[in-house]
């Protein structure tokens, strides 16, 4: 057990290298992350190994991975290395009027398109000198689940990669904090002229020219699963890598799309088109923002992170199946 241990006799600086093997799964890297050889790298896993008494990382041709006690040890290992640099950052409470930090948050282009203007409104008047580095986060090809699709990105935040990530993550292991911000669904957009958006019904949403965004150009979604399972097909004409384009694009050509209901909501104004409601049994998403519990004893990053979603959660939707985002 750790707390058999003398401590007296313990090079802490072995939890620092527990801390970035784990992260990195490679001796290799893990050596140029801190500035050492591999053999240093080597020699502190085998004092490490011996003071656990567990092989802790197996080797594999692409690295390591950690054994069961390793990934046990993960969470209380990242905690107490989180209260040690809070300790040694200095007793000055952190002061968000006066900071002058920067935090990355990662998000898929629909979701930070959101969240993005009332945060950065809040930071105008709270915290001027934070600066803001956005991640644009994409889920893996392959057709997974929801539920699983996301989970790549909670490695990159134990990476450090990133501080925040805020997606349709529906459950994060136990050490790490997820906070519900809001449920999102989705609308059909189109020029208010377009024959769907004077009548729309399931026959023109199917005869119509869709545009859809992804940034690997792949046309087929969500919408196109449920199509099959009732033995209908769409056509989709363009393919583009973001949501703005998206719409700047569906307000100049005869097209429609599936979009986000609170991205159009905040966004459709700008380029004159209307929303419908989507003439299929689509599900909706929960959006959360989740970070570390380890980082979270950063009390900056704490701060950013309770501000994001005070601000990201607020005022309400407008639905309905003739409505003009507002």
């Amino acid at each position: 057990m750790l707390n058999e241990i003398n401590l007296a006799r313990t090079d802490l600086n072995l939890l620092t290298l527990f801390e970035v093997i784990f992260r990195e799964r490679h001796v290799g890297r893990a050596a140029v992350r801190l500035n050492l050889t591999p053999s240093a790298v080597s020699h502190g896993l085998a004092r490490l190994r011996r003071l656990l008494n567990d092989p802790l990382f197996l080797r594999t041709p692409k690295g390591v991975v950690p054994t069961a006690r390793a990934m046990a040890l993960a969470e209380p290992i990242a905690e107490v290395l989180a209260r040690a640099r809070h300790v040694l950052a200095g007793a000055e409470a952190f002061d968000a009027a006066k900071s002058v930090r920067r935090f990355v948050i990662g998000a898929p282009d629909g979701v930070s398109s959101v969240f993005l203007p009332p945060l950065l409104t809040a930071l105008q008047s709270r915290a001027p000198g934070i600066d803001i580095g956005l991640r644009q986060l994409l889920p893996p090809r392959g057709g997974q689940s929801v539920e699983h699709a996301w989970m790549p990105v909670l490695a990159e935040l134990e990476s450090g990669t990133m501080d925040i990530a805020v997606a349709p993550i529906d459950r994060a292991p136990p050490r790490f904090v997820a906070r519900l911000l809001y449920e999102e669904d989705f609308v059909v957009v189109a020029r208010p002229r377009h024959p769907f958006a004077v009548r729309p019904t399931l026959e023109r949403f199917c005869r119509a020219q869709h545009l859809v965004v992804s940034m690997t150009a792949d046309a087929h979604g969500f919408v196109d699963e449920l199509l099959a399972k009732q033995g209908l097909v769409r056509r989709v004409a363009l393919t583009v890598p973001d949501f703005a384009s998206g719409l700047a694009l569906i307000a100049e050509k005869g097209l429609i799309a599936t979009m986000p209901r609170r991205f159009v909501a905040m966004h459709a104004p700008r380029f004159a088109v209307v929303s419908r409601d989507v003439p299929l049994r689509l599900r909706s998403f929960s959006i959360r923002a989740v970070a570390p519990k380890a980082a979270l004893m950063d009390a900056g990053l704490a701060w950013l992170f309770d501000l994001l979603c005070e601000v990201a959660g607020t005022g309400p939707v407008k639905r309905g199946g003739h409505a003009t985002p507002r």
